[in-house]
């Protein structure tokens, strides 16, 4: 089992920065692949970044690549999400996950995940 807590959530004005952390306890961190989902009322979960085990891989949507890093440190069982430039489409509840298998795109591969936490992003 393993819980994750998201934070750094808020409201920023477009072109602006947040960062994002997911703080992890229970099994062993740096045994999953970790995640970031993002999901807007009435949309589908949509993948934003996903980083290997070890820290050597990472892969992003295209809708957030340049823009977006992930990034993780084993140490601290945390994942990060530095988010700039947002755009008022970015604005969603953002979700850490947990992956013991897969480093992939699809919600399904994830086993354990946050409860979120909410960016909204201003014009």
């Amino acid at each position: 089992q393993v819980q994750l807590v998201e934070s750094g959530g808020g409201l920023v004005q477009a072109g602006g920065s947040l960062r994002l952390s997911c703080a992890a306890s229970g099994r062993t961190f740096s045994a999953y692949h970790m995640g970031w989902f993002r999901r807007d009322p009435g949309k589908e979960r949509e993948f934003v970044a996903v980083i290997s085990r070890s820290t050597s891989s990472t892969d992003y949507a295209a809708s957030v690549r340049g823009r977006f890093t992930i990034s993780r440190d084993n140490a601290k069982n945390t994942v990060y999400l530095q988010m700039n430039s947002l755009k008022p489409e970015d604005a969603a509840v953002y979700y850490c996950a947990a992956s013991s298998l897969h480093m992939g795109s699809s919600w399904h591969e994830y086993n354990y995940w946050g409860q979120g936490t909410q960016v909204t992003v201003s014009s």
